[in-house]
């Protein structure tokens, strides 16, 4: 049965990782962890624009796709994730990996995209 589950989480972190190198091997990690097949990627771009600066990472996956965004300027960096699925998702892994990033705040939403963009805790 399909699945529609997506995970948005903001994170305040003391660790913003700007190697490209770096983020694409935490992405492919994540994905592998969580059982899912990289279709593309994972490629990631630093961008040195003032005000902007930071990296953004994307993969797509055989479920849909994995996109993630690290700030660095201010303190502590902003890191936004995006994971977004078809089948079944456990959020505590990517919870867990975050743990790299040395987060000191983390939101997020959890979604059923499959019924009406239900809340799922």
């Amino acid at each position: 049965m399909i699945e529609h589950q997506h995970l948005i989480v903001r994170a305040e972190i003391n660790n913003p990782i700007i190697s490209t190198n770096t983020v694409e091997k935490w992405v492919e990690d994540v994905i592998e962890k969580l059982n899912m097949k990289i279709m593309m990627g994972p490629f990631a771009k630093y961008c040195n624009t003032i005000g902007n600066r930071g990296i953004t990472c994307v993969a797509i996956i055989e479920t849909s796709h994995v996109v993630l965004h690290i700030w660095d300027e201010e303190k502590p960096g902003i890191m936004q994730l995006d994971v977004y699925t078809c089948s079944n998702l456990d959020k505590q892994i990517i919870f867990d990996a975050i743990e790299l990033f040395e987060p000191t705040r983390i939101d997020y939403k959890y979604l059923d995209r499959k019924h009406n963009l239900t809340f799922l805790g």
